[in-house]
């Protein structure tokens, strides 16, 4: 007789794959581990999740959405391109000041695998992709160049992998960037 499945078994197990995955990389986590962590048993968590690509191409899409909904509430929080930029780079820099921040999933995911067309590396540079899009559409809108796009986006890829005590800094950067215009 097949058993009833708990409701919330597969927010379960991803909650316990997604902070692993986080603190340690997907290449450096097992299976195993993940089933322990979520104290299901093997069958339960390939039912959900089939391989571990798919359980890594839905940490990264929850990851996304979180992402998604703290870049809406930040652009939303100001009126116009400019300070939709300046508080967009400063959520970021939020980010990365958190005591939690190990880097940016999407980014980390890729630099361990990547050449990797599979599921997760898809919505990664999606990810990257729609984020750079939004960056370009707020300076167009601002009357900003192409190169003044680049300039963003680069600072917004240095908070990610910068001291997190220089946040700051980037911020400023962009204050300045977006008052020139």
């Amino acid at each position: 007789m097949a058993r009833t499945p708990i409701p919330g078994t597969r927010d379960n197990i991803l909650s316990a794959a997604s902070d692993l995955f986080y603190r340690h990389g997907v290449r450096a986590v097992g299976m195993a581990q993940i089933i322990e962590a979520a104290g299901c048993g093997k069958g339960l968590l390939y039912r959900h999740f089939p391989s571990k690509a798919h359980l890594a191409a839905a940490y990264l899409s929850l990851v996304r959405a979180r992402r998604d909904r703290a870049i809406a509430a930040a652009l939303d929080s100001a009126a116009d391109p400019a300070g939709q930029l300046i508080a967009l780079v400063t959520e970021v820099a939020d980010v990365v000041r958190s005591a939690e921040y190990r880097g940016c999933a999407f980014r980390n995911y890729l630099t361990e695998f990547p050449g990797d067309d599979d599921e997760p590396g898809r919505v990664a540079r999606a990810y990257l992709h729609d984020t750079r899009a939004q960056v370009d559409r707020l300076v167009a809108e601002l009357g900003g160049s192409p190169k003044d796009a680049d300039r963003i986006w680069l600072i917004i890829g240095g908070l990610h992998g910068g001291p997190a005590d220089q946040a700051h800094v980037a911020v400023e950067w962009v204050t300045e960037l977006v008052r020139a215009h």
